[in-house]
């Protein structure tokens, strides 16, 4: 598709005998902010972590730009500067402080120089609300703020698409509010994101599209108020009947 970010396209990945996905397809255009949801063990997360190179696709294709990333002669460090990845546990460096966490990928990946990357990862901390604490370590901060600094550690690589997995569900109820408004936030100023998620109310309010997965394949996707309020399959009714009742 003309003008399409992302373009994954008859997406399979198998673990031995065990097919995970299969014939994924789905488009992803600038600015596009599309939710994937599904039971536990559907393979959404695996489906991002394709997407990011952190797991190979068996078969079929990830088209960034129209360039196949999934071919020979992809550098994956630099294509994951361009397309980021937040992760359920955070994985800060432990051993450095926050705002080294967020100079670190700038010099070694995008080699800028020690300064320039400090300036910019100070722009992202602030817009976060994390520059008070940039000589915390991570064990010195909450789970929502630790999430808070993986945001901005993926905002400084300035991507043009950030994947995030599962972003509020190791965290305590009452920090998730202020990660999802982090996010809310991206989303108001155009930042392109696919995000795995259980929020359904973020996925509802803030989605411009929305994937329902099941056992490895997109069950139905399409526009938030239709998937979520007027689901043509029995399955995502089923789901969403069982998610709304908990």
């Amino acid at each position: 598709m003309s003008g399409a970010i992302l373009e994954v396209r008859h997406l399979s990945k198998s673990f031995g005998g065990h097919e995970v996905l299969r014939d994924i397809d789905f488009t992803v255009s600038p600015g596009d902010v599309t939710s994937i949801i599904g039971t536990s063990g559907s393979g959404k997360s695996t489906l991002l972590r394709c997407i990011n190179l952190l797991e190979i696709p068996t078969s079929g294709q990830i088209l960034f730009h129209g360039q196949d990333v999934t071919g020979k002669g992809v550098n994956p460090s630099r294509y994951r500067s361009k397309v980021g990845m937040v992760f359920q546990s955070f994985n800060l460096f432990n051993n450095m402080t926050v705002l080294d966490n967020c100079v670190v990928g700038q010099v070694k990946v995008l080699k800028k120089s020690r300064a320039e990357a400090r300036e910019n990862a100070m722009k992202y901390l602030h817009q976060v609300g994390m520059a008070p604490y940039i000589n915390a370590k991570p064990r010195q901060i909450s789970g929502g703020q630790k999430q808070r600094v993986a945001i901005a550690r993926a905002l400084a690589m300035e991507p043009e698409v950030l994947l995030f997995d599962e972003p509020t569900s190791a965290l305590d109820p009452e920090m998730v509010g202020e990660v999802l408004s982090v996010m809310r936030d991206l989303a108001n100023h155009g930042m392109t994101m696919l995000v795995v998620t259980h929020e359904m109310a973020f996925a509802r309010d803030v989605s411009s599209h929305v994937v329902f997965m099941a056992d490895g394949v997109i069950c139905e996707q399409g526009d938030p108020q239709q998937v979520l309020t007027h689901p043509t399959q029995p399955r995502t009714r089923d789901f969403l009947a069982r998610f709304m009742a908990q």
